[in-house]
């Protein structure tokens, strides 16, 4: 089993011992922790939870909510839910924090408890350091029966997110509406299935080709929406000549796009191609982390701006954000973080956005995606053992490229003229994430391979 403490929350598979994975004992201890850390910084007793639709959200669900009313917390459950709609709805009730269980990407058999402060953001590094010494230790009450807290339910905020998009100045409903768009959606029987079609249908998309949008829980593939994962959606394209095709994953912070073709829009060219329309719009600045594109960096600089990176993680991409007011901003893994609408990844801004511009542009998406640089990325990871040591593998890999321009911000990253590759400890599995960037897809797998096996080299001699 696993259980992992870190920056991106507490995330674990569900069952096991406790200590071990993500057990009842293991979310009470961990909610309780957090709900009279951030409570009790903002002398607030008022907190909002939200679930995606995975197999054991209503079981984490109901273990959350009895944990924060057995410590005197009064709570807004928003049930079936998304991160990006937590997000906003913290701040909305003027609640001391929030809590979305969801583990994201990862597959059925895990889950997480996502922890945001007052302003619906994650919360940082230190402050989940204190959380998890709390955690450790319980060191205090709960409540007694007249002090309990109560409960609230409120589905009422899949419209109220969809109502602000709507209002953004830079999202044209009219253009979309007009654009006569047909489109496919995979959201991988998770709470996407009711979002993106409510958002679609709002915008005024009348044609929409719904895949696995059934919120049961039951994952028909690998819910990470890589391209391996989403053959089913290519072929729904292409065999309703629909013009494009949209995916989420389980929690709908990460967005990409398949092309009318069938192809890959690539998920590292949503922000690329959100960017491009906001800073087409609005002169400004910005933020994405080491392990995404190149592209952003070009497309940015084109309208005038000054592109920033950070560390892997929301937390630190949005803290660069606020640092030098980007306008826009995010992960090259499909989320997208505009700060007009909050400081969060959120697919369902990101597709209002993306569809205005295309409805704008007037152009087939494969011919959009053809006008930004062409880069190609491998990704790939190494599966941790216990006896192996990564800052020392990391600083040996440092040594050996000493002259060569890198950064460890946030592991290891090396700049080569024309590609790079980036080295890192994952927040969300126990794994070593290598990523590499290149003219072509050839020349980036080489690059990656050529690292492993540096790597493993690394590794043997140890």
């Amino acid at each position: 089993m696993t259980l992992i403490k870190s920056i991106s929350g507490i995330r674990g598979i569900i069952g096991g011992r406790p200590g071990n994975g993500l057990t009842p004992v293991d979310i009470v201890k961990f909610t309780a922790a957090f709900g009279k850390f951030i409570t009790g910084i903002e002398n607030n007793k008022k907190m909002v939870v939200g679930r995606d639709a995975r197999i054991s959200g209503q079981m984490v669900n109901n273990i959350v909510i009895g944990t924060l009313q057995s410590i005197g917390i009064d709570v807004v459950d928003l049930g079936l839910s998304t991160t990006p709609t937590v997000e906003i709805a913290v701040p909305k009730e003027r609640a001391a924090g929030g809590i979305i269980l969801t583990a994201s990407h990862n597959p059925t058999e895990w889950n997480a408890l996502k922890l945001l402060n007052k302003n619906g953001e994650f919360i940082n590094d230190e402050e989940g350091k204190q959380v998890l010494a709390m955690a450790e230790h319980l060191d205090f009450d709960f409540a007694n029966v007249n002090e309990l807290g109560t409960l609230t339910h409120d589905e009422s905020y899949l419209q109220k997110h969809i109502e602000e998009i709507l209002t953004l100045e830079l999202v044209d409903q009219q253009a979309i509406a007009g654009a006569n768009f047909s489109v496919a959606v995979d959201a991988v029987n998770s709470s996407g299935g009711i979002f993106v079609p409510a958002l679609l249908k709002a915008l005024g998309v009348k044609t929409i080709y719904e895949l696995y949008c059934d919120p049961n829980g039951y994952f028909p593939h690998n819910p990470e929406p890589l391209p391996a994962n989403l053959t089913d959606l290519s072929a729904l394209v292409v065999r309703e000549k629909a013009d494009f095709g949209i995916a989420v994953d389980p929690d709908v912070d990460r967005l990409c796009f398949v092309m009318e073709n069938g192809e890959m829009f690539g998920e590292e060219y949503t922000l690329v191609a959100v960017a491009d329309y906001i800073l087409q719009n609005k002169k400004g600045n910005t933020v994405s982390n080491l392990s995404s594109t190149r592209a952003l960096k070009d497309v940015t600089e084109k309208h005038g701006g000054v592109y920033h990176a950070a560390a892997v993680g929301e937390v630190n991409v949005v803290t660069k954000m606020k640092e030098v007011d980007a306008v826009i901003g995010g992960e090259g893994n499909g989320g997208v973080i505009y700060p007009a609408t909050h400081y969060g990844r959120d697919a369902l801004a990101g597709i209002a956005i993306f569809l205005t511009h295309l409805a704008k542009s007037k152009k087939k998406i494969s011919v959009l995606r053809n006008e930004y640089p062409a880069y190609f990325m491998s990704k790939n990871k190494i599966v941790l053992t216990p006896d192996l040591d990564i800052d020392n593998l990391l600083t040996t890999m440092r040594d050996k490229y000493k002259d060569t321009p890198h950064s460890t911000l946030d592991g290891l990253k090396i700049d080569f003229e024309n590609e790079w590759v980036h080295l890192r400890k994952s927040n969300t599995e126990p794994i070593i994430r290598i990523y590499a960037e290149a003219p072509t897809q050839v020349e980036a797998n080489a690059l990656a391979e050529r690292i492993m096996a540096e790597i493993q080299f690394v590794v043997s001699k140890k």
